[in-house]
């Protein structure tokens, strides 16, 4: 595993998505097993790693999602969670009893907040707790992977010993989560830098990095590449950014990231990216919301233009100003909204789209008037435009279309 772009040309970086489990279970976000099932297919085309598909100990329903999941997805690897504890390993591994590949997820807070308050417990039982329980897990699944919850406010020196605990227990992958979104990149990547060196066994055992991150401060994306600058390969991750909170890392622009920016990260992810927004608006339809519109990469206003400057720019050569091709992730084409700021260019454009063809200054008279309704009408819709234009207009456009037919 390496922490320099050079040297992790063409590597893959795993996803890890979490929608299912840390996504579903924030407010708005909970689903029937059929629903979660419904999910899981389309992550699974989307081309996941692996699949976090519950909490199996939480509930009797969680329980059945997992275990219908684990039965019927067989793409990526199934991952069910379980705390630190012997009844909810058992949980885990009974719900994944029919999986293609397995994982079961241990966790256990490591930073002394979250010990001292919310277990009660102190730091030489926690450590006993999570080699005992990686050992147990293993003997259940050749596949562990341990989070030290709250890893990036805990105490340096103890969630190194914790690491090291959990790999000579037998873990895998080792998540180091920053679970109250916390933390900034360069802290976040130096915490997986120095986890690296001081536990020489992740890399002479092939111990897979893991990065989690909530986004509390709006930082989880730029964590997350953080993590995998600096030697991580796994990223955990939520379709539309869903979560405890502000949210997870959105896995789509995880994925965009690595795509749009090859030159720089020299990564890869098994991401199909024209499934993107599909999956985007298949869990719309599953939970009480949908993206924001400018959410990156699926928001609806993610490929729309309304500035003339912007929209003349894009008439001349998208690339002025998209970066991606909106077919790229699966969204239907480049919008060029007609509103108060647009100009002379995106309103020609549209009334050519729409067999209007106008002179130079007759163009400029319907456009003074289109600047005139923009300002009182946030929604400028065809039929506007076309009752902008005088009735010769209308009349010739009517003709050109008889003609045509």
């Amino acid at each position: 595993m390496s922490g320099t772009m050079s040297e992790a040309k063409n590597e893959q970086v795993l996803i890890f998505d979490t929608t299912l489990r840390d996504g579903e279970q924030s407010p708005g976000c909970s689903m029937t097993t059929e629903e979660k099932l419904t999910m899981a297919r389309a992550l699974e085309e989307l081309g996941v790693d692996i699949l976090e598909a519950g909490f199996a100990i939480a509930s009797e329903g969680d329980f059945a999602a997992i275990s219908s999941i684990a039965q019927t997805v067989r793409g990526p690897r199934i991952a069910s969670l379980a705390r630190a504890k012997r009844e909810d390993i058992d949980a885990a591994a009974r719900s994944l009893e029919h999986a293609n590949r397995a994982r079961i997820h241990v966790f256990l807070a490591s930073s002394d907040l979250h010990l001292e308050y919310k277990l009660r417990i102190g730091r030489e039982q926690a450590l006993e707790q999570t080699g005992e329980a990686v050992r147990y897990a293993r003997t259940l699944a050749d596949d562990v992977e341990f989070s030290p919850e709250d890893a990036t406010r805990s105490d340096r020196n103890f969630l190194v010993e914790m690491v090291r605990v959990a790999v000579e227990a037998g873990a895998t992958t080792i998540n180091m989560p920053d679970t109250v979104g916390y933390t900034t990149p360069e802290e976040y990547g130096r915490l997986f830098r120095e986890v690296r060196e001081r536990v020489p066994a992740i890399d002479a055992q092939g111990v897979i990095l893991s990065s989690h991150c909530h986004d509390d401060l709006g930082l989880a994306v730029a964590n997350s590449l953080a993590a995998v600058q600096a030697g991580a390969r796994q990223v955990e991750c939520t379709i539309n950014g869903i979560g405890e909170r502000a949210g997870n890392a959105a896995l789509e622009e995880i994925a965009a990231n690595f795509f749009v920016r090859a030159d720089y990260f020299q990564l890869h992810t098994g991401i199909q990216m024209k499934k993107l927004n599909a999956v985007s608006q298949t869990l719309r339809e599953r939970i009480s919301f949908g993206p924001s519109p400018n959410k990156a990469i699926v928001g609806a206003n993610a490929f729309a233009h309304e500035s003339g400057i912007h929209q003349h720019g894009m008439l001349a050569n998208p690339l002025c100003y998209e970066i991606m091709t909106p077919e790229s992730v699966g969204a239907d084409s480049t919008h060029l909204v007609l509103g108060k700021h647009s100009g002379r260019a995106a309103l020609r454009h549209r009334l050519d789209a729409l067999g209007f063809a106008l002179t130079a200054e007759e163009l400029l008279e319907v456009y003074h008037r289109f600047v005139a309704l923009a300002d009182r009408k946030k929604n400028i819709y065809d039929q506007d435009l076309i009752g902008l234009l005088t009735a010769r207009q209308r009349e010739q456009r009517s003709g050109n279309m008889a003609a045509v037919d």
